[in-house]
């Protein structure tokens, strides 16, 4: 029934077709769960910033790299710095069986995974997104600041606490949501592009200002806001816009942070080394990092 009167349906590719079924689905079962992690609701106040990372089952190696790196947990500057990684599952049958047990010894050393069972795609991104919040809402809810972001990024998370705490006039609880701003775009019609969106999709061939997806920052304010705004806003399979979308309904806009990099660090010189540190230690955010460089 829900894609009965969409035009064109069977024409576009299965997994658009897949995302168009269940589109309309919000809630999926909860298999690894952290009601504590934030020391309890009343007690959240005392997450000064949350590391909110996107982590596909299989990438176990990304996430021990930043356990042990940048996501690391810690008092920096006198507030706490906690982790959590959001994962949903993957593929069928004794894989996803063999994977989901994986996961649970890695929750058992570690305590720091949030896993839901639907499957965790490219266009499920936006989905991910959703629960999480609504997380939050019960479980963290006057958690200061979060990043969020990728499990492919080097996130200076030093720089970011300095660059929250400078903010004389927002503890949290005001409007924050930052990174690298995107505006003037819209979907994507090629349809051999990961970012494919049809006019099945999204009619409209624009997008609201938002931040690219590989890492922002927000206050907990503005996360609960777009919570709210999201239950009444269809999900849009790019996630990054959709939190652009949400913000839009809240009269709310995303600002511009140069210290955000999500297209990565241009150097322009083949004689320099991209990686030496004197390049990051300004930065606050470089997306296309994997384990080896961290």
């Amino acid at each position: 029934m829900s894609v009965d009167k969409i035009s064109g349906f069977k024409k576009v590719p299965q997994h658009i077709q897949d995302f168009l079924y269940y589109q309309h689905c919000r809630h999926f079962p909860m298999l690894l769960d952290l009601p504590d992690k934030c020391g309890g609701a009343d007690k959240s106040s005392e997450v000064f910033l949350l590391l909110v990372i996107k982590s596909s089952p299989e990438n176990y190696e990304r996430r021990e790299v930043l356990r042990k790196t940048w996501a690391k947990e810690r008092l920096h500057n006198g507030v706490w710095i906690r982790r959590i990684f959001i994962s949903a599952t993957m593929h069928s049958g004794f894989e996803k069986e063999r994977l989901n047990k994986l996961l649970e010894e890695e929750q058992r050393e570690n305590s720091d995974i949030l896993q839901w069972d639907f499957n965790d795609t490219f266009y499920n991104l936006t989905l991910k997104q959703i629960v999480f919040l609504e997380w939050m809402e019960r479980n963290c809810p006057k958690a200061r600041f979060l990043l969020n972001g990728d499990d492919d990024v080097f996130a200076n998370t030093d720089n970011m606490v300095e660059y929250l705490q400078s903010l004389k006039d927002n503890d949290g609880s005001k409007h924050l949501f930052t990174g690298h701003l995107i505006q003037g775009k819209g979907p994507v019609r090629w349809t051999k592009s990961k970012y494919y969106v049809p006019v099945q999709v999204q009619e409209s061939d624009s997008y609201p200002p938002y931040c690219g997806g590989g890492g922002f920052l927000l206050s907990g304010y503005t996360a609960l806001v777009i919570y709210n705004m999201s239950q009444s806003i269809t999900i849009h399979p790019i996630d990054d816009v959709y939190m652009g979308m949400c913000l839009a309904k809240a009269g709310l806009g995303p600002v511009s942070h140069m210290g955000f990099r999500t297209i990565g660090l241009y150097i322009p010189s083949k004689k320099i080394d991209i990686y030496d540190p004197c390049y990051y230690r300004d930065l606050l955010l470089v997306h296309r990092f994997l384990p080896a460089l961290q």
